[in-house]
Parts: C-alpha cells; structure tokens; sequence
C-alpha cells in the first residue's frame, strides 16, 4: 500500500508560479506541465524509494521534459512534497524548508 502524499503550501506555490510563466510562454504549456508533475507525484506516491537522495532524508524526482525537480520527504503520516522548483535554483531555496 503506498503512502498518501501531500503537497506543502510552498511546492503548491511553487507549482503555481511554474505554470503562470510557462502559460505566458505558450497557451497550453502550463497544463502540460501540471500534467507531468502529476505522473511524477504518482511514481514518488507507488514507490517513493527508487528515487535518490538530495540531502539527508530529502529526495527528488525530476521532471520529464522540464527543468524542474520534486523534493519530498518520507514521514511516518505520509510523504510530504516539500518544493518543486526550477534545477538551477539556490538548492537553500528547498533547504530551507525542510
């Protein structure tokens, strides 16, 4: 059974601000990429382990296609996404917030 996954109020903003400016680059963009976080929050929430490590218990998941990267972290209540951020941003930018 795989364990439920929640997005913080920090990777929900990240998400958002993502698909604005993907939206401004080209209608329909910003749909696809949402579309793709989906398939990947999907794979962290079946088998959250196959994804490597970042940095102690923060592991990520690139995104297909897109230069973006899932941070999360497993918990006994569940996995918590803790950013979805571009891969050149300041990794303190996700640090943080662990």
């Amino acid at each position: 059974m795989s364990a439920a996954l929640f997005l913080r109020a920090e990777a929900k903003d990240d998400l958002h601000e993502a698909f604005v400016w993907y939206q401004k680059r080209r209608i329909g963009l910003g749909f696809e990429f949402l579309r793709t976080v989906r398939v990947v929050l999907a794979a962290i929430e079946r088998s959250p382990e196959t994804f490597a490590v970042a940095l102690d218990d923060v592991r990520k998941a690139p995104l297909p296609r897109f230069p973006y990267v899932a941070y999360f972290v497993v918990l006994p209540a569940g996995i918590s996404v803790i950013a979805v951020i571009h891969e050149k941003r300041h990794p303190r930018r996700w640090q943080a917030r662990r």
